[in-house]
């Protein structure tokens, strides 16, 4: 698992230097979003999902980290990644729709992430004649989406229809555009509303990769066994890795400043280097 480990945290390390830079040269905000999903974004993509699977950025203004991903796969060029935001752009704040096969939908305007990602599976699990079905919708939420009734709408949906294709992971950084999600609105006890809407729930460190991809063994092992629907609680860190932006309300809105950017790019590279030295002792 370390050098699986290590490898992951290569694409990290290599989306969160994209992103900055596309942050950067825009001159735009919603850091904090991206550096709080970067590492599940990586296990999804490299590490999980199958050919045949779709994801759903739920929460959109971590746009960017997509986009970065998306080029570290391969399917975005660098030629676009310099448009970011830009007049004209195939690549905007938010998600688009139809722009790409790999963005089935677009997301920005919260709490619909779920629901789609719902709908597909259960016309995935018709087409295959039955609710368990080998293709998969992976969506990320946000934990502020959370608010919007349409989330636990599509929770109802999911647990009702047994659609164990779907699988949810929760951004859970606890900060929102108005403030910490305890004082916009409570949502603890989180993990037992989620089993009563009939959820099989697995928590992890959203930002350890070992704890990350044992989080995903553990999701498997239920689906292997029948159980399920799974959603994963990741829990974050609203501008994680970046000492003048870590867990604030202001990571959500606030561009980076020249000297800011540079300082970015000197903590994530540090902390990118000590991870690799981490695995290395440790393997």
């Amino acid at each position: 698992m370390l050098a699986e480990c290590a490898t992951l945290e290569e694409h990290v390390y290599s989306i969160k230097r994209r992103f900055l830079a596309m942050y950067k040269r825009a001159n735009a905000g919603h850091i904090g979003s991206s550096l709080s999903c970067a590492e599940i974004l990586v296990l999804l993509w490299f590490a999980w999902m199958g050919d045949r699977d779709r994801f759903v950025l739920s929460k959109g203004h971590a746009a960017a980290a997509l986009y970065s991903l998306l080029a570290e796969a391969g399917r975005l060029s660098p030629e676009q990644i310099q448009s970011f935001y830009q007049e004209g752009t195939l690549l905007p704040a938010l998600p688009p729709f139809n722009a790409f096969d790999e963005i089935p939908f677009a997301t920005g305007a919260l709490g619909y992430g779920l629901s789609v990602s719902a709908g597909m599976a259960l016309g995935a699990a018709l087409s295959a004649g039955g609710s368990r079905c080998e293709r998969r919708f992976f969506c990320v939420t946000s934990d502020g989406e959370l608010d919007e009734g349409s989330v636990w709408e599509a929770a109802l949906f999911i647990a009702h229809h047994k659609l164990a294709n779907v699988v949810w992971i929760i951004d859970r950084n606890r900060i929102q555009a108005f403030g910490r999600t305890a004082e916009v609105l409570e949502l603890e006890p989180l993990d037992a509303k989620l089993r009563a809407f009939g959820f099989v729930v697995v928590t992890a460190d959203g930002h350890d990769l070992q704890t990350l991809l044992a989080a995903r063994d553990e999701c498997e092992c239920v689906l292997k066994a029948g159980g399920g629907p799974v959603v994963i609680v990741a829990n974050t860190v609203k501008g994680n890795g970046l000492s003048f932006m870590r867990d604030t309300v202001d990571c959500h809105y606030l561009p980076l400043s020249d000297a800011q950017y540079e300082r970015a790019l000197a903590e994530i590279a540090a902390a990118h280097e000590a991870l690799l030295e981490a695995y290395r002792n440790a393997g």
